[in-house]
């Protein structure tokens, strides 16, 4: 039997470090809606923006999972930060407005963007089914930045410092979760 060669093994990594990070950041966003929803509740024109762009994000979470658990995939071991950090992250822009919290949803969403690129453009055709779904969910996250910078997320309080702030979170919260 011939053993994996180095470029299928480094393929594999490259995969494992995407559906890894990937993950996390689904559910980070899953954390990141519900406490935007646990503050704003169903009181704000946004509430109904906010439930459906949780339930995508869901989907997202639920397609990673299962991308973990068919490919032995470890997940990142900085869950327990993320569940509170996204809670705490969501609550508060939250609690700033409903344009902070969309403003948060923006900032995020951007770096998605950028990230889901970038990664599309690593994989290139090497793993098309999970290449598709990242394709997808890019594409339903744009949608999610285009509904927060229509709903009034540039109307928040000191829009770009909370902007870029939040992007910088995000891209740390990406590196981190690649590898640990």
């Amino acid at each position: 039997m011939t053993s994996p060669s180095r470029r299928a093994l480094a393929r594999e990594a490259l995969s494992d470090r995407m559906i890894r990070v990937d993950q996390a950041g689904e559910y980070g966003a899953v954390r990141i809606y519900a406490g935007q929803m646990a503050v704003m509740g169903n009181r704000t024109a946004l509430s109904q923006e906010v439930v459906h762009m949780a339930e995508q994000e869901e989907v997202h979470r639920e397609r990673f999972d299962a991308f973990i658990a068919e490919r032995g995939v470890r997940p990142t071991l900085l869950q327990p930060i993320w569940k509170v950090a996204g809670f705490a992250l969501g609550a508060g822009t939250a609690l700033i407005g409903p344009e902070a919290a969309m403003a948060c949803t923006a900032a995020i969403e951007t770096e998605i963007d950028k990230h889901y690129t970038e990664q599309l453009d690593q994989l290139g055709e090497d793993d098309p089914e999970l290449g598709a779904a990242i394709r997808q969910f890019r594409d339903e996250e744009r949608e999610h930045r285009d509904t927060a910078l229509a709903s009034g997320a540039e109307k928040a309080p000191a829009y770009p410092l909370l902007f870029n702030a939040i992007r910088m979170g995000c891209r740390a919260a990406i590196k981190l979760s690649e590898r640990i």
